[in-house]
């Protein structure tokens, strides 16, 4: 049986991620190809219960590295619960957010060493990394300026300006550090022009994983 394929959404707040979650599995459905859409933190009961403590904003004594382990603790569940099971029954998984993140919020955000990321990250990941990662990329104001209205904020969005722009400076130096997998594609415009961009890279994949075959 032939391997789905693993596409990330990854950037910052406000940047619509929803959206583009969306277009990318209608196009994914419009090819015939089966898709699972999940989420980090979360995806799975321990995953969205650790999502509920790492985001309440009550929790504001959460040290760093708790933080980082909790994130890990949720991906390795999502790892062995859905991710890699729908990868090797020939599904294709949609992930909002992944490991991308823990190295732009936990690394870029809170401070925490590239290194000690990365060891867990070889630990988890094994065999399994994205095919195409999709980053949504905008000012950091932009993006701040849109989620005002959602209601109250959860403890990420708390977060100072600095905090944001440290978050979306380590993205775009992932996306130079790993150009075959990234996609940039600004959300700082039209949602339409945002939306065609994804579709775009998404039909790239789908004609290279047939090429492939």
């Amino acid at each position: 049986m032939t391997r789905g394929k693993f596409i990330t959404l990854e950037g910052g707040e406000g940047m619509g991620k929803s959206s583009c979650l969306d277009v990318i599995v209608s196009t994914l459905d419009k090819h015939g190809i089966t898709s699972v859409s999940t989420r980090e933190p979360g995806g799975t009961a321990l995953g969205e219960q650790l999502r509920g403590v790492l985001l309440d904003k009550n929790n504001t004594d959460i040290a760093p590295d708790a933080e980082l382990l909790m994130m890990f603790a949720a991906r390795a569940q999502h790892l062995d619960h859905v991710i890699r099971p729908a990868i090797d029954r020939g599904d294709w998984v949609i992930s909002d957010r992944f490991t991308d993140a823990s190295f732009a919020y936990q690394g870029g955000g809170r401070g925490m060493p590239a290194e000690s990321i990365k060891v867990l990250e070889q630990w988890l990941h094994k065999d399994i990394n994205p095919d195409l990662t999709v980053l949504l990329d905008a000012p950091v104001e932009v993006g701040l300026q849109r989620i005002v209205h959602r209601g109250e904020k959860d403890r990420f969005e708390r977060e100072r300006v600095e905090f944001f722009e440290r978050v979306r400076a380590t993205y775009l130096s992932r996306a130079e550090q790993f150009p075959e997998r990234f996609r940039v594609v600004s959300s700082e415009h039209a949602l339409e022009e945002m939306k065609l961009a994804v579709r775009k890279h998404i039909i790239e994949l789908i004609h290279r994983s047939e090429s492939d075959d």
